[in-house]
């Protein structure tokens, strides 16, 4: 059983990176929405790619709109943050039990 613990450690620590990864690009996403880059470039269509269709998802749930201020990459980061406080620590726990 010792195989399965490791492994499952081991997800969990690529989980964390993952969720880590992703939290920078929701705050690039963030910056980026002051200062309008060029929509057609390829590296900000890939950033929005990636975050727009979750915040979006969020907006449709909750009111995010505080005048012209979005909120929710906030409530997102905040989501990634529990994720990995919780979700990353149960599976680290159970894992660590299965050694």
């Amino acid at each position: 059983m010792f195989v399965a613990g490791d492994f499952l450690v081991a997800v969990a620590v690529i989980l964390d990176k993952l969720l880590s990864v992703y939290m920078l690009v929701v705050i690039v996403r963030a910056l980026l929405s002051w200062v309008r880059p060029d929509p057609y470039n390829p590296v900000v269509r890939f950033i929005n790619g990636l975050v727009d269709p979750v915040t979006y998802r969020i907006s449709r749930v909750l009111p995010t709109r505080i005048g012209m201020i979005d909120i929710s990459p906030i409530i997102l980061i905040a989501l990634i943050w529990f994720a990995q406080a919780f979700l990353v620590r149960v599976v680290i726990d159970v894992g660590n039990r299965l050694r």
